[in-house]
């Protein structure tokens, strides 16, 4: 089938004539021609009459670049929106007709953060009940060893969505054998560096880093800028869940990120932008502003945000690091019990009590801190050191202002992610996007429809470099990563104590021009590609 945007490429001729020739040659030369423009012409009608793939028509486009919807119809050809214009599907020879009358076609989401593991899960029915076409795994400075192997085995896997990547910096800190709790020399450093260069010309987008655990916590400015270097080179991402998030910290933690950015070179990115323990809109201003500012200094800084009030991570984060690994647990419990339960009491009475941590692992699953504690008759301190410590769980906390991050949200250098996976006893893992558009378009109305799509598609696409893979946007040419949708339709359902609730709404969700969602259901195709990033 020849394509419906490109010209036929014709026939070359090389035919050497005699500068004197008879009539009857010349006869003999257009019978010769005759047949050959004839199959030209015929090429360039059948590239007419080319069927289609798609033709959604009817419905109103919003493009992704927080621009107005407009009413406009699209035409699908191998995986690409070939046009965009007014279409009859009548007059039109395609395959297939969507009618988007009463919806809106977007873009298809990007999450910026995303966790999960597409060789045993490649369905990812999570992300894409909620809109999600893309996910970027590799996240918190986690990511698989030999990546290029990896990519190559999530190809085989034949994942439903589009699967981009980044490095983890503590997971090359263990490929480089670097201990734990110490800073490499030199020679590491520059191990360090070759190993990161190595995976972003295998395809990663960037580098993670995850500095409020273990061994990331551990990593100085020096090491942050060695394991940058090879990303700037590369035009890629430094991604940063950043050394604290506490009100009190910050400022501080923001500035190494952003110290890390302006000595390497390269982009940088803010990690689930919160403020633990903080209130109100001011204290979210006063981080957008120093991230401002350093946009006007020179330096590339965005950030994503999931739209809930709880966190969730390992329990781990409420111990104190001198309790924790490469540290023996166990003569720490011996040998500092007093100690310890008196930081683990105060540390959650920091964060809003026992009753604010909502636990996710095991027999505790669904329970918060407080209610576990009772259970087993004894103190939620004695439970914490003796039942679970500082590996045995992890768990939802409630230690974030609605106000703060309603602002930080809204900004227009911050982007949508779920930090979600099929697993996760957290609901953003299969409602953060929908929820965007029920609570923040709908409900709250403190976005417009066309500026929540643009934080969920072409800006992810553009940070990260999948814009440059056109996709993110509806436009000719770029994939067909597409969703068809009534946004008064659209509900996250997911909640803390039922999390694994898919969202609803997205009535047809396309990945490189196949249907994977259809009338509201699954078809069981799964069409994703893993990107690699271009070298720029």
């Amino acid at each position: 089938m020849i394509r419906a945007d490109k010209q036929t490429n014709m026939p070359a001729l090389n035919i050497k004539m005699k500068q004197r020739f008879s009539g009857r040659s010349f006869m003999v030369f257009l019978l010769f021609l005759i047949p050959v423009f004839i199959f030209m012409y015929s090429c360039t009608i059948k590239q007419n009459d080319d069927n289609y793939d798609f033709l959604i028509y009817g419905g109103s486009i919003i493009d992704g670049t927080g621009n107005e919807a407009r009413d406009k119809d699209i035409l699908i050809y191998n995986g690409e929106i070939i046009k965009i214009g007014h279409f009859d599907p009548e007059d039109t020879d395609v395959e297939n007709v969507i009618n988007a009358g009463g919806m809106v076609v977007t873009p298809g989401f990007i999450d910026s953060h995303a966790q999960g593991d597409p060789i045993a899960t490649p369905a990812f029915r999570n992300f894409i009940a909620m809109g999600v076409t893309t996910i970027i795994l590799g996240q918190d400075g986690i990511s698989p060893a030999n990546i290029e192997e990896w990519m190559t085995d999530v190809e085989e896997a034949k994942p439903a969505l589009n699967i981009a990547t980044l490095v983890g910096h503590s997971s090359i800190r263990d490929e480089s054998s670097v201990k734990a709790s110490s800073n490499p020399d030199k020679s590491k450093l520059n191990e360090m560096a070759w190993l990161v260069e190595k995976a972003m010309d295998a395809g990663c987008f960037g580098l993670s880093t995850g500095l409020e655990s273990q061994p990331g916590s551990f990593s100085r400015l020096d090491e942050l800028v060695a394991v940058a270097m090879p990303v700037a080179k590369r035009n890629g991402i430094i991604h940063s869940s950043i050394r604290s998030e506490d009100k009190d910290n910050i400022s501080e933690s923001l500035a190494e990120l952003i110290n890390q950015g302006r000595i390497s070179g390269s982009a940088v990115h803010v990690s689930n932008m919160k403020i633990v323990y903080g209130k109100g809109e001011k204290q979210a201003e006063a981080m957008l502003r120093q991230m401002q500012e350093a946009r006007e200094s020179g330096i590339e800084i965005t950030g994503d945000i999931y739209p809930y009030t709880a966190s969730y991570a390992s329990i781990g984060i409420i111990f104190p690091s001198w309790a924790k690994a490469p540290y023996n647990y166990k003569d720490v419990v011996s040998k500092r019990r007093e100690e310890l339960a008196l930081y683990l009491k105060n540390k959650i009475i920091s964060r809003n009590g026992p009753e604010a941590t909502l636990l996710g692992t095991g027999e505790w699953t669904g329970k918060t801190l407080a209610q576990a504690a009772r259970e087993r008759n004894k103190s939620y301190v004695d439970l914490l050191i003796d039942d679970i410590g500082p590996e045995g769980a992890s768990a939802a906390y409630f230690v974030m202002d609605q106000e703060l991050q309603d602002r930080l949200l809204i900004d227009r250098n911050v982007m949508i992610s779920s930090d979600g996976s099929p697993t996760i006893e957290h609901p953003r893992g299969y409602g953060s996007f929908a929820r965007i558009i029920s609570y923040y378009v709908r409900e709250k109305k403190i976005l417009s429809l066309e500026e929540a799509v643009y934080k969920m598609t072409e800006l992810p696409a553009k940070t990260h470099g999948i814009l440059k893979q056109k996709r993110g946007l509806i436009k000719n040419g770029f994939a067909a990563d597409l969703l068809i949708f009534d946004p008064a339709k659209v509900k996250d359902k997911a909640t803390f104590t039922h999390p694994h609730t898919l969202a609803e709404g997205f009535e047809y969700v396309m990945v490189n021009g196949t249907l994977v969602i259809a009338n509201g259901r699954f078809t069981g195709e799964r069409a994703g590609k893993m990107l690699r990033k271009n070298s720029d």
